[in-house]
């Protein structure tokens, strides 16, 4: 019987004494079809599109929250509201920003060129400056970028976020009207009254409308113009109304008392009204009611409850004389 040879492992295609260690190659990845890396990446970029169009969107509708940089907001693109400022409020207001941060946006119009005019949070945009100058830090402002249709629109958000948080004295409010006026921003007084204070009762806005005429009459002068109240913000709209010289007899009393605090303005102020007011009491109660009076020719004729006086310089014997001689005619 022939003897059988033995075979070796082929040494050409790279197989070894040992099989057992040999890693099986590994498998040659798919290949993709274009048209799905295609697919793939156009819905991708659509993505990220829709995502840059509803980002767009948020910063647009006010619903997203902008860091700007301090110097950035000006402050003064609208005739403020607030006349003076509480200091006590104010450093209660910063003490809250130091420890907790900013938790409330201010509101900001886009004017371009990386500016942007403050519409509400005037006192909030304040502290931080504050602090910005004393610390070093807190130069960011956090802002809602609002779109209103027209000036009327920004004031009125003004008016309106200042109404909800801080509530305006009627000096301010009617400042503000005559200020919007002054600006253009309405026509006629009573579409300033009507725009900015929409949202307020008929009442209140007589009441903003009575204090236009002392703020014609005083502005300038009054130092604590929100501590004037309610009451004696219409006693001096109704004396200024009957009186055309008393704005220049109030603004004379300031001038020459020269209040240092709320409460010696409001003294001052009370005192010079009621001064204003004597005359006027003491001349009516020397006046009987019901009685009319007539001056002719230098005679004061008074005739009430069918009795007539005649009085005054014009009143002379030979006219007493020549009276007398007519009613004696007249039989």
């Amino acid at each position: 019987m022939a003897k059988r040879k033995r075979l070796s492992p082929a040494q050409g295609l790279g197989l070894g004494a040992d099989m057992s260690s040999a890693s099986p190659a590994p498998a040659a990845a798919p290949m993709r079809p274009p048209i799905a890396q295609v697919a793939g990446e156009a819905a991708a970029v659509s993505a990220l599109g829709e995502m840059r169009d509803e980002w767009d969107k948020a910063r647009n509708d006010g619903r997203l929250v902008l860091s700007l940089p301090l110097d950035q907001v000006e402050a003064e693109h609208l005739v403020r509201d607030r006349v003076v400022q509480d200091d006590e409020a104010m450093q209660s207001l910063i003490d809250s920003l130091r420890a907790r941060g900013q938790q409330t946006p201010i509101e900001v119009v886009e004017l371009g060129q990386g500016r942007y005019g403050l519409i509400s949070g005037w006192r909030r945009l304040s502290a931080l400056r504050r602090l910005h100058a004393e610390t070093g830090e807190f130069g960011q402002v956090q802002a809602l970028l609002r779109r209103p249709q027209d000036d009327p629109a920004a004031y009125v958000a003004m008016v309106e976020e200042n109404e909800i948080r801080a509530d305006l004295s009627h000096y301010e409010r009617a400042r503000i009207v005559l200020k919007a006026l002054e600006a253009g921003v309405f026509e006629t007084e009573k579409a300033a009254l009507q725009g900015l204070f929409a949202a307020s009762s008929y009442a209140r806005r007589s009441k903003i409308k009575s204090f236009l005429t002392v703020v014609r009459a005083l502005d300038g002068v009054v130092r604590f113009p929100s501590a004037i109240s309610e009451r004696l913000g219409l006693a001096l709209a109704k004396r200024l109304d009957e009186d055309a010289e008393a704005a220049g007899a109030l603004r004379a009393a300031l001038e020459a008392a020269d209040p240092q605090s709320a409460e010696e303005e409001t003294t001052c102020l009370t005192q010079a009204l009621s001064a204003a007011d004597k005359p006027a009491k003491t001349a009516a109660k020397s006046e009987p009611k019901g009685r009319d009076r007539v001056e002719i020719g230098g005679v004061t004729l008074s005739q009430s409850k069918g009795k007539l006086e005649l009085s005054g310089k014009g009143l002379t014997p030979d006219l007493v004389d020549r009276l007398k001689a007519w009613l004696e005619a007249q039989g």
